[in-house]
């Protein structure tokens, strides 16, 4: 068990954790479109109703990197209503807020604002779903930090080196040093621990009188060789280190044997995959802390959409499926839907005691099929439930087992011994492309590019929509390329230019650094293009408007009719001057 405390006071901090809220989340779903809202308002309402001294959440508050126009005044709308008020803030800022928020046009807390009446602060790192992106790197949370209604900490944009500088907190005799660090790509970041790249800063006075709390968004299950951060990289003076990305609720803290600190899993708000990890009950946490000592308390979130998960498999019922049968598969459907009642029936008393939750449960019922069956119409069987399951159409998923080889490599049927994700595990964008070049043909295999590079930038294509982010890469590797060439002074024989490119190739997927430097470089000149294709469009429409008004000069009538265009394109010309920050504004600032 961990430190406890006695009783609240004027020494305790109160504090309301979360994490993985994603905002958004199916928004355009008729049935769960606003269940992230509900829940997220119900997280703010414990805040209230608690009186906590600030709200820690742990990223990926929103759903999408570039979040809809209803999610961001959602949260606006949430945010407004429950954290200003008069209530004054008990706790006070020791360290310099300049270093803690640099990235900010306003690097204070927002309860410090002499324009602003915060009554509970918001603090928070952003999560690998809602992290700075474009040419500004600006993130969704950038967006609230500028309005006054959260403050965005735990920021990193070197590839070289991290140092973490807490934000310093005392409430009374209690000293928190607050530390946190934003998603970042799980490879590159357990490179940067391994080559002690990373640094926590500690305060100068007293190192053992502060309470250390670090919040982290990485994997934290092992997901490949170096694909998630192993605990043990973490320093052992922390105290207590709120995980999120990972969506399984374990948020009762739990001692790490080796160095001695204390982990907290809240999990996320709402279930975004039918994964066993996501049935398990969702929570958020009340973090009280006096001195050195906490105590966690769990609150069970009661607005959140249940999941009902069961397995199925085909084989352990013989007495009932047999294969040969001409009308086994009716069978299977039959009993399908039987399981699907009972769920169903456990769902229902289940909501009875809980008037808040939502009518419509998420069923999913995993059938393992191997043994010669075959599935039966899952469109059909999804009807059945369309007003009674808020997820008809994926209730039941079929799935076969990796079935042993044969002893004969004649017989082997291929289709079985392929291996599948295992259900809840999210492919990345750059494992497919990495899979695709380990299996294609010689002939379609990547000869300038590496696989690594190529991937990260479909991946910018693919979450971030940079669309000029593949195309970048190329034409920065190809000038790379050429300069080596050229260097190296090769001879104009297509074999020995092969080899060299070759070389070059080989050369830069051994150094993993430098790599991650080039297709950092090319992202940036992409976004960069993309201003530049701003630029030139808004250009060309304030010349649209200009010939407008040289066409209206000679004719009074013409002039009468296009009047009114006229002076929104002076105002448009007046304002660009004034507001330089904006990207259209600044377009226009240029041209002038």
């Amino acid at each position: 068990s961990f430190p406890v405390l006695c009783r609240d006071d004027e020494d305790t901090f109160k504090i309301l954790i979360a994490t993985d809220i994603h905002l958004g989340f199916m928004e355009k779903d008729p049935v769960r479109g606003n269940d992230t809202f509900v829940t997220f308002n119900e997280i703010l309402d414990h805040a209230q109703k608690n009186e906590v001294d600030f709200v820690l959440l742990g990223g990926d508050l929103f759903h999408d990197n570039k979040p809809s126009r209803k999610t961001v005044h959602s949260c606006l709308e949430s945010l407004r209503k429950h954290c200003m008020g008069d209530r004054p803030v008990q706790f006070e800022i020791l360290s310099d807020q300049a270093v803690n928020f640099h990235y900010s046009k306003f690097p204070w807390v927002n309860y410090q604002d002499e324009n602003l009446n915060i009554s509970i602060p918001v603090f928070s790192i952003h999560g690998n779903h809602d992290d700075p992106t474009g040419a500004d790197a600006l993130c969704a949370l950038d967006i609230l930090s500028c309005a006054g209604l959260l403050n965005h900490f735990g920021r990193s944009t070197s590839v070289e080196k991290i140092d973490i500088s807490p934000i310093l907190l005392r409430k009374g005799r209690t000293k928190i040093a607050l530390y946190g660090l934003g998603a970042i790509p799980d490879e590159r970041l357990y490179r940067m621990f391994v080559n002690k790249q990373v640094t926590m800063l500690r305060p100068k006075e007293d190192e053992d009188s502060w309470f250390n709390l670090f919040v982290i968004h990485q994997n934290r299950s092992k997901h490949g060789a170096t694909n998630y951060i192993p605990e043990q990289f973490l320093d052992d003076f922390i105290n207590l280190v709120v995980w999120g990305h990972e969506h399984e609720c374990k948020i009762a803290p739990f001692q790490n044997e080796q160095q001695r600190f204390y982990v907290s899993q809240p999990g996320s708000s709402v279930v975004t995959s039918l994964s066993p990890g996501e049935a398990v009950k969702k929570h958020i946490g009340l973090l009280h802390v006096n001195g050195t000592k906490m105590k966690m308390q769990k609150i069970a979130l009661e607005t959140v959409r249940t999941l009902h998960i069961e397995d199925v498999v085909l084989a352990d019922h013989p007495d009932i499926f047999n294969p040969d049968n001409p009308n086994v598969t009716q069978a299977i459907e039959a009993f399908c839907m039987e399981k699907v009642e009972l769920m169903l029936d456990n769902a229902e008393r289940e909501r009875l005691g809980n008037p808040r939750q939502p009518e419509k449960p998420l069923i999913r019922l995993r059938v393992d099929y191997a043994g010669g069956f075959e599935p039966f119409s899952i469109h059909r069987f999804s009807q059945k439930y369309m007003h009674r399951v808020a997820n008809p159409k994926d209730i039941i998923h079929f799935f076969r087992h990796r079935e042993q080889k044969e002893k004969k490599d004649t017989d082997l049927n291929f289709g079985k011994l392929v291996s599948r994700p295992a259900e809840g595990t999210t492919l990345r964008v750059e494992d497919l492309v990495k899979q695709y070049f380990q299996t294609a043909e010689k002939k379609v295999q990547l000869s300038l590019l590496t696989e690594r590079g190529m991937g990260e930038a479909v991946q910018e294509f693919v979450d971030k929509e940079e669309k000029d982010a593949i195309e970048e890469l190329v034409n920065f590797q190809l000038e790379k390329t050429q300069k080596f060439l050229k260097e190296r002074r090769t001879d104009a024989e297509e074999e020995k230019i092969d080899e060299e490119v070759r070389k070059f190739r080989e050369s830069r997927k051994k150094n993993t650094e430098e790599e991650d430097k080039e297709v950092r470089e090319a992202m940036t000149r992409a976004r960069a293009h993309r201003s530049e294709d701003a630029v030139l469009v808004t250009a060309s429409s304030d010349e649209d408007s200009l010939d407008m008004e040289m066409i209206g000069t000679g004719d009074p009538t013409l002039s009468a009719t296009l009047g009114r265009g006229r002076g929104r394109a002076r105002g448009r010309a007046r304002g660009a001057r004034g507001q330089n920050s904006a990207g259209r504004g600044s377009s226009r600032r240029g041209r002038g």
